[in-house]
């Protein structure tokens, strides 16, 4: 194996100028998937893909349509029954650019400074993608892939993947395999090598607190009428008491707990406090001291507030008591918490804090459930030797704070685990202006995953 991976590394090294123009023509494309007007521009991307994913040798490739965007699909089945296979996941769409504004560069035309690669979609997470094709790529080109290899490509993680589930649903068969690698998550910094093997889950929801029939003139009626906006506040405010956590009846009941081994193993994040601060600029970390900021982020639930809306916010004056207001508001769970639990969780606490002298109504949008990948799985070990190999440090273990629904989609539907890396670093803007992604952590994470093909070969050996 060494010396086959030795050659597949030297293909890739080779080969990194023509991988970086692979990239960004990717990128050039404007795939956003929210906006109507670039439907064009998702069939466009898809199609890119699929010639890729055909130059490379794959024997079936095809755009599968849904209900709004394509699903991308390919597969290279010839390492023979008994060896594993392995789904890749990825999405190509991306975020929306604005505000255009603040972007230094034009969003979509990839701009090189430095080491970063400024551009939409480049770490999120088209430079992903693109890794995880390039890795395959140096394998084939250099003799036979050790393993069995699924792609998956969905245009439509930016939005909550609405039709990914039935896509997975209706083509289980195909999609059959025995660990997903999904690089959807990313590294704590450039020389510390990271396993994401946990996500937190989401509820979401949107709070509207009603008085009057119409908006009202405060000299007239103000202390009469409660003014919805402040009941609204008062409401919010209570979610969490001054140790910094959630109020809601029974919100940390089904919480699983940290061992031991598990908090020292997070202590070795390089994630305090002050990380925090200058990540963000705050002048102070909040929250539940019980708990590391590392622990807070990853292995605690928590309950943010997104957006506030009510009365008049235009220029200049205006003294009205507004007729309603509204707030945006997100769960974000751990195991063993559900979006449907935390839903009744939070319309218990409504009615029983909401004052007489309004009402409310409460929307639920979609969520996801948490997920776990254990540490142990074969896979992941195969994961953690890639990364050591190619950085040459010990691997640090994070439960990571954002979510990745697929990863407990592939688990119900295909029974899969999935096996969280990824290349992108926490200060690449993903979703923001000036998203870029960091070159040499790109391109050490293209050796890591052709590493990571060739330990899997050793390392799960598969029973069919």
């Amino acid at each position: 194996m060494a010396a086959n991976s030795q050659k597949a590394l030297e293909y890739a090294h080779q080969h990194n100028a023509e991988f970086l123009s692979d990239l960004k023509e990717l990128l050039r494309i404007p795939s956003i998937s929210t906006d109507p007007a670039h439907q064009a521009d998702m069939v466009l991307t898809a199609t890119w893909l699929k010639r890729q994913l055909t130059n490379l040798g794959c024997e079936h490739a095809e755009i599968f349509p849904t209900q709004r965007h394509p699903v991308v699909y390919a597969d290279y089945i010839r390492a023979g029954a008994t060896a594993p296979t392995i789904l890749i996941y990825g999405h190509y769409d991306v975020q929306p650019v604005d505000p255009v504004g603040l972007w230094k560069t034009n969003p979509f035309d990839p701009i090189e400074q430095g080491n970063q690669l400024f551009s939409r979609g480049a770490s999120d997470m088209k430079g992903q993608v693109v890794a995880s094709i390039k890795a395959v790529e140096s394998i084939l080109r250099t003799g036979s892939l050790p393993v069995n290899v699924k792609f998956m490509l969905e245009g439509e993680e930016e939005i909550g993947s609405p039709n990914l589930d039935t896509f997975m649903e209706e083509h289980k068969h195909l999609l059959a395999c025995d660990v997903v690698l999904n690089p959807d998550a990313g590294m704590i910094a450039p020389d510390v090598p990271t396993i994401v093997y946990a996500l937190r889950g989401l509820a979401y929801f949107e709070l509207r607190v009603y008085g009057p029939a119409h908006d009202l003139h405060s000299g007239i009626f103000g202390g009469v009428v409660h003014n919805p906006a402040q009941a609204l506040c008062e409401l919010i405010a209570g979610m969490y008491d001054d140790q910094g956590r959630v109020t809601l009846p029974g919100f940390y009941d089904h919480v699983q707990a940290l061992s031991a081994e598990e908090r020292q193993e997070l202590s070795r994040l390089p994630t305090d406090g002050q990380f925090y601060q200058e990540m963000t600029g705050v002048p102070k970390i909040w929250g539940d001291a019980e708990y590391t900021p590392g622990e807070r982020v990853g292995a605690r639930p928590t309950l943010e507030v997104h957006g506030l809306l009510s009365g008049f916010t235009g220029t200049g004056t205006k003294t009205v008591i507004p007729a309603w207001a509204m707030a945006k508001i997100s769960s974000r769970l751990v195991p063993d918490q559900n979006p449907e639990e935390v839903d009744q969780q939070l319309r218990q606490y409504l009615k029983a804090n909401a004052p007489s002298t309004i009402r409310w109504e409460l929307t639920t949008f979609g969520g996801g459930p948490p997920s776990y990948t254990e540490r142990d799985l074969p896979a992941t070990q195969a994961l953690v030797q890639a990364l050591e190999s190619v950085w040459s440090k010990h691997v640090v273990y994070k439960r990571e704070g954002g979510s990745i629904p697929v990863v407990g989609s592939v688990r119900t539907i295909l029974g899969a685990p999935s096996v969280l890396t990824g290349f992108g670093l926490p200060d690449d803007n993903a979703h923001a202006p000036n998203e870029k992604l960091d070159l040499p952590t790109w391109n050490k994470g293209i050796d890591a995953l052709i590493q990571f093909f060739y330990n899997m070969e050793d390392t799960l050996q598969v029973n069919k």
